[in-house]
């Protein structure tokens, strides 16, 4: 299928992403960005795995998994209707229908026999504001993708908690300023994090970013990885920011390890 045979509806446009990737996104929806690049990378490698992504939005991020093979069978689950169309229709236009199911439904209520049983994985891009913060959006679906309506960060982890088997992994990536709740969370539903990479956008900015991978039922031992930085120090204000070669590698590989 060519760009030219996609159907687009008016508030919808097409980009080519990272991979080769062909990525229907909403206007009014939140784009592609590098925390979701960042969370692909940080996911381990497991070819059999099977693994939910929990908020799926455009499922950007279960493409990029599923274009570098990284895991078994994926399924992307997202509440909003219009959004979980859009994921489907993501994945035949980059053809992985065998790869990823798409899943319409609240997180909340999810079972593992709706996946056949436990799984090995639960990964997600969660909402990082609380409902009462930040300004709300006109859209929304930005409002929505931006803030805690449909689950806080206590219902992610429990729901991850629920469906992983014992061992398995829930990855995430959150908010440097809302850490504790994170941890807590994890915590408060038996998942403990053991490998932890706090992300800025170069050595004089405070972090942006924390990536997190906790184990369900493993015991407290946690491994904070030397900082992410994304860019090299500004030096001539008016030139383009450079990568340091931490992040290009990241950014080839789609892996940290």
């Amino acid at each position: 299928m060519n760009d030219n045979e996609i159907a687009l509806l008016s508030d919808e446009r097409i980009d080519v992403v990272n991979e080769q990737l062909r990525l229907i996104q909403k206007k009014q929806g939140l784009t592609f960005g590098t925390d979701a690049f960042l969370l692909a990378a940080y996911i381990r490698r497991t070819p059999r795995a099977k693994a939910i992504e929990l908020g799926s939005g455009t499922g950007i991020i279960s493409l990029l998994l599923a274009s570098r093979a990284k895991l078994g069978h994926l399924w992307a689950v997202e509440i909003q209707p219009a959004f979980a169309d859009l994921i489907a229709r993501n994945i035949t236009v980059n053809g992985f229908e065998e790869e990823i199911t798409p899943l319409c439904a609240d997180l909340r209520e999810l079972s593992p026999t709706q996946f056949g049983g436990e799984v090995d994985l639960v990964f997600s891009n969660p909402p990082y504001m609380r409902c009462d913060s930040g300004k709300r959006n006109l859209a929304d679906e930005k409002y929505i993708a931006r803030h805690e309506v449909c689950g806080t960060i206590a219902d992610f982890c429990r729901t991850a908690a629920r469906l992983l088997r014992y061992g398995g992994q829930f990855v995430t990536v959150w908010r440097p300023d809302r850490l504790t709740d994170l941890l807590n969370a994890l915590h408060e539903n038996g998942l403990e994090p053991k490998r932890m990479t706090l992300v800025y956008a170069d050595a004089n900015a405070e972090p942006c970013m924390v990536l997190t991978e906790a184990v369900k039922g493993a015991a407290p031992s946690l491994r904070i990885s030397a900082p992410l930085l994304l860019y090299e120090p500004i030096g001539d204000p008016g030139a383009p920011r450079r990568l340091t070669a931490k992040a290009e590698e990241i950014y080839r590989s789609c892996a940290f390890d």
